[in-house]
């Protein structure tokens, strides 16, 4: 062998060596990734999944995250969970055409359903559960999980985006009512009838979001640099918010707060923004979602444009009279898909931005001052919800020595049941009395005791009295030396 094929032959090695490599912490990197984040509906719960299964997170703290369930189930790309109850809608790459409703402290499928393409999304409240293919809708009874109605020959909408109101007085189910245009449809799932239909926008839908109180619907189309909010009783529109002037965007995810007087706004650009809504938008000149300041410069344009807004031409007005974000968030994630929600937590507003890497930013928000928020902690999903330094934020993705170690802490006492399914508490506390009884385990059910499951899971929980730990109810008492 001569010196010159000796030095390809080594440099052809070396080549090799370094491309496996890199493949290889691709295929690492890819792990712990996160498939899908999705909150539920009234954001008290945040469900990761991963190529090797999916977990569920109570958002009731800004310290740590309570870990209520965790499954092995590969490829799952769909996971919602029915407000606070133990029903959780899945739906896997294996089997994409069919939706298993489980239970997941028994273990236990309470019932599945097949179609005729592919799910692309799946929403749920108390009243209804609403599948979504590329092409049709089927809307269920959720209590006997009976198909009560079908819309056939939608647009096609291979994202799956629809937006399913979480109100059972106002319970409508929102989708796109052309292929081209950013026209909205407003349907009436109790009534079984279309409610309205809202021109929202020149282009595509890019993004929908209901308020709480399914009275108010946020839109945004795909170019991205303006946000509207509708009324569903009658499709007029309350506002106009204005993401940015001339960059257009990706609109990844609108949310309200649960007041309904916020909305936040994630895109694939480095800015979360969260607009302020007034009370009576239609009966003030002032900007939408604005500052509500009438001192200083911003006062002084604000009176200028509306006391102008007859000479200027309609699109300079409008222009100038789009609301302005209130609060926002800047950050360095452009490489990933970001989605954010705002939820009430220990009777503070938080907003929570998450990302495919699998992060979960918690944020403060002064609802009186707004600007710029402050990061409360930082948490890793995909792995074990190990809380992040924050001066190391954004700065590594490396999960700390000690986190490997923390996941028997918060998984104890797991029961594997078929299917992939683990029940996370004790499972002696699961099997009641009427299991021993029969001779039975806790995860299995009689068809008439899962109706009942399904039945409790849709009432609407009573509204407490009073909270042990309120300080409202209950304020510290000093007592006085004697």
């Amino acid at each position: 062998m001569s010196l010159s094929e000796g030095v390809d032959l080594l440099r052809q090695g070396l080549v090799t060596g370094i491309a496996g490599l890199m493949a290889g912490g691709e295929g690492d990197a890819d792990t712990t990734q996160a498939s899908f984040i999705t909150f539920n509906q009234d954001t008290t719960c945040v469900a990761v999944g991963t190529t090797s299964g999916y977990s569920l997170y109570t958002l009731n703290s800004t310290d740590a995250l309570e870990p209520v369930y965790q499954s092995d189930e590969p490829d799952v790309y769909i996971a919602e969970r029915l407000f606070s109850s133990s029903l959780v809608a899945v739906v896997s790459s294996s089997n994409a055409r069919t939706l298993r409703v489980c239970h997941f402290k028994k273990g236990t499928e309470i019932c599945r359903y097949s179609y005729g393409d592919r799910i692309r999304a799946v929403r749920m409240n108390r009243s209804r559960l609403v599948v979504c293919l590329e092409e049709s809708l089927y809307i269920h009874n959720i209590r006997d999980m009976k198909v009560i109605h079908t819309i056939r020959d939608t647009p096609p909408n291979p994202s799956g985006l629809i937006s399913l109101s979480c109100d059972n007085t106002h319970c409508y189910l929102a989708y796109p009512g052309h292929s081209h245009t950013g026209e909205l449809q407003i349907f009436d799932t109790i009534n079984l009838a279309s409610r309205v239909i809202i021109p929202a926008h020149e282009g595509q839908l890019a993004a929908l979001q209901f308020s709480p109180t399914g009275t108010r619907i946020a839109t945004a189309s795909e170019k991205g640099t303006v946000i509207r909010v509708f009324s569903t009783h009658d499709g007029s529109k309350l506002y106009e918010l204005r993401r940015g002037l001339k960059r257009t965007a990706s609109i990844y995810s609108l949310s309200f707060s649960p007041c309904g007087s916020f909305l936040a706004c994630s895109s694939n650009t480095e800015t979360i923004h969260v607009f302020k809504l007034d009370d009576k938008p239609t009966q003030t000149p002032a900007l939408a979602g604005s500052p509500p300041s009438d001192d200083g410069w911003f006062g002084y344009i604000n009176t200028m444009v509306s006391a102008s807004a007859g000479y200027l031409p309609s699109q300079v007005t409008d222009t100038l009279l789009q609301g302005r974000a209130f609060a926002s968030v800047h950050h360095n994630q452009t490489g990933t898909k970001t989605i954010c929600a705002l939820a009430m937590i220990r009777k503070s507003l938080r907003l929570l931005i998450c990302n495919d890497e699998g992060f979960l930013h918690m944020y403060s928000l002064d609802q009186d001052e707004g600007g710029d928020c402050s990061l409360i902690k930082q948490f890793k999903l995909v792995e074990s919800p190990t809380i992040v330094d924050q001066n190391e934020f954004l700065e590594t993705t490396e999960t700390p020595e000690t986190s490997a170690k923390q996941g028997n802490y918060f998984f104890k006492n797991e029961e594997t049941f078929p299917g992939g399914l683990f029940l996370l508490n004790n499972p002696d506390a699961v099997v009641s009395y009427s299991d021993k009884l029969k001779n039975r385990t806790g995860n299995e059910m009689t068809d008439s005791e899962k109706f009942h499951e399904m039945a409790s899971a849709a009432e609407t929980p009573p509204k407490t009295c009073f909270l042990l730990d309120d300080d409202g109810e209950f304020p510290p008492v000093a007592f006085a030396a004697s």
